[in-house]
């Protein structure tokens, strides 16, 4: 049988989480929380599930929910969207990825892609019939050069993808790249999705670059938002894309033969935490912060040689002085020989650079979690 997808097979992520169940490793591989979600979030989940909120919730999502999510946007980016035309609830943030790519690109299209770039992009581009086209971030800072950005721009080009806090290195876009993203933009029938996942986890007193802040790119984007990643309840798999009323409804004509509709008593829930706690999104970066720090301090006492961290829950670490391993094998090693699980970088991108010996830690853990890898860590 002729594949569809012939350069995917099982995703790096589920590969390592077993590799670690097998050999008993500490798992910051896979990016996930080890403590639990917010208490009121699961009461008002359990809530909603006895109040009889089982069933079907409307395809574009929970009207309080969506209320709720555009009531947040005003207070967070000081811009109002409207709820019933531009905001609908998605099965995860890969769901509202998906349906956005396949929304608007066509076959023969060209989507840019800034590497290294989360797995889930090209396989998307690729269903859409579309191509993509790989920019490579400064291998070291994971800065966009957007001059290569603009020379990578064809006739073709439909779909331009970005993702901050990024996923892998936890680099973040500021003013002046959402600026310069805007001019390349300008005048074009260029459409834009901001991966924006970890919008609230961010540190050191910066700020979260939504392209919501920014009118041009707003009229022609789709803003994508997790509340696994905020409330620490990936398992549930809600979350949401955000774009003009054009753009939503061809992206809605996606989302209706995808899912059609997400977990009914979780976005009653979510309605009532973002409503009922708006401290729990504002603090969330103070709360990641004490974590990174801590993390980052232990690093310091192994060789592994940690990079900055401006924003996300992941840690990259440079592993030169430990071993000159190619980094798939690399976290091969460490999980079966040492019982620390590690993602490699090279999946992330269509071309690794050379000789990079980067691995991604999450540090969206207890300490006692952490306290564990690092304790084995110090023995490489």
């Amino acid at each position: 049988m002729q594949t569809k997808l012939p350069k995917v097979g099982t995703t790096i992520f589920t590969v390592m989480s077993q590799l670690a169940a097998k050999h008993g490793a500490v798992n910051l591989g896979q990016g996930f929380p080890d403590f639990p979600a917010p208490a009121r979030l699961v009461d008002a989940l359990a809530q909603a599930m006895r109040e009889g909120h089982n069933q079907y919730a409307p395809m574009t999502g929970v009207p309080a929910l969506r209320q709720a999510i555009a009531d947040k946007v005003a207070r967070c980016y000081e811009v109002r969207v409207d709820a019933e035309s531009e905001i609908t609830v998605t099965s995860g943030a890969t769901e509202a990825l998906f349906d956005a790519i396949h929304a608007v690109a066509r076959t023969g299209d060209e989507v840019i892609v800034l590497d290294p770039a989360y797995d889930s992009y090209e396989p998307a581009i690729e269903l859409a019939g579309a191509v993509a086209v790989h920019v490579p971030l400064d291998p070291q800072t994971f800065a966009v050069d957007w001059e290569r950005v603009r020379a990578a721009i064809t006739p073709r080009t439909r779909l331009l993808m970005i993702n901050s806090p990024h996923n892998p290195s936890g680099a973040m876009l500021d003013e002046g790249d959402m600026q310069a993203l805007a001019a390349i933009l300008r005048d074009s029938g260029i459409f834009l999705i901001s991966d924006e996942v970890y919008e609230h986890i961010v540190f050191d007193g910066r700020r979260h670059e939504s392209a919501l802040r920014y009118p041009e790119l707003r009229e022609r984007a789709f803003v994508v938002s997790s509340f696994g990643k905020t409330y620490h309840c990936t398992g549930w798999k809600i979350g949401y894309a955000i774009a003009p009323p054009a753009l939503s409804a061809e992206f809605r004509k996606v989302h209706q033969y995808n899912t059609f509709t997400s977990f009914s008593p979780a976005q009653y829930a979510f309605a009532e935490m973002i409503r009922a706690e708006p401290e729990h999104y504002e603090q969330l970066g103070a709360f990641y912060q004490v974590k990174r720090d801590r993390f980052r301090a232990q690093l310091l006492q192994t060789k592994l040689q940690p990079l900055p961290v401006p924003g996300g829950y992941f840690q990259l670490v440079d592993y030169s002085a430990v071993s000159d391993l190619p980094d798939h094998e690399f976290v091969r090693w460490l999980t079966i020989e040492h019982g620390v699980a590690a993602i490699p970088l090279s999946p992330f991108y269509a071309v690794p650079p050379p000789g990079q010996r980067l691995a991604r830690l999450c540090f969206a853990k207890n300490e006692a979690t952490l306290d564990a890898a690092i304790g084995r860590l110090k023995r490489l």
